[in-house]
């Protein structure tokens, strides 16, 4: 491969970087062809981008990125596989969802949420945390939740009030 050749991937990567704000590292490289397409099929199904590099370009282009990749470049051994997601957690549930039935693919590292991750011991963690849409959800009903007690409380007062004036006007 030519540099300008090499170049060009590396900006191309580099420009993948910085369009997603979560990184995976993984390492694929015991799959066979049937199995690498089930993967990369389920990765399209949920809007994750997987790209299988050369380590050098790899690193090359996470080192252009800037420094906030800095961590996961101690990783680069073995053949590594990245997978570019907008929902943090989205890419873990994958992994451990595929190795149901596969032993690989195994995390090297992530890099989710301004925090990295090192290792596959922390796919459970990584899986388990919430995205940004969920934890918006959550404050929102806790939001309403009080708005919610008060508007029960004034449709049964309602209710009771209706009741007792019923009640007072048979009698009368």
């Amino acid at each position: 491969m030519r540099r300008e050749e090499k170049n060009q991937i590396i900006d191309n990567l580099t420009e993948e970087l910085g369009k997603y704000n979560h990184v995976y590292l993984a390492d694929i490289s015991t799959l066979n062809a049937a199995d690498t397409m089930a993967l990369r099929r389920k990765c399209f199904e949920k809007d994750i981008k997987l790209i299988v590099v050369k380590n050098t370009l790899l690193r090359k282009a996470l080192e252009k990125s800037g420094t906030r990749y800095h961590d996961l470049l101690e990783v680069l051994e073995q053949p590594t596989s990245l997978m570019l997601s907008d929902t943090g957690n989205l890419p873990a549930k994958l992994i451990k969802e595929f190795r149901k039935m596969h032993e690989k693919p195994v995390l090297k590292a992530a890099y989710v949420e301004e925090s990295v991750y090192i290792g596959d011991e922390n796919l459970d963690v990584l899986a388990s945390l919430k995205s940004k849409e969920e934890l918006v959800a959550d404050v929102i009903a806790l939001l309403q939740s009080p708005m919610r007690n008060v508007m029960s409380a004034l449709n049964s007062g309602s209710n009771i009030l209706t009741g007792v004036l019923k009640t007072l006007e048979e009698r009368a």
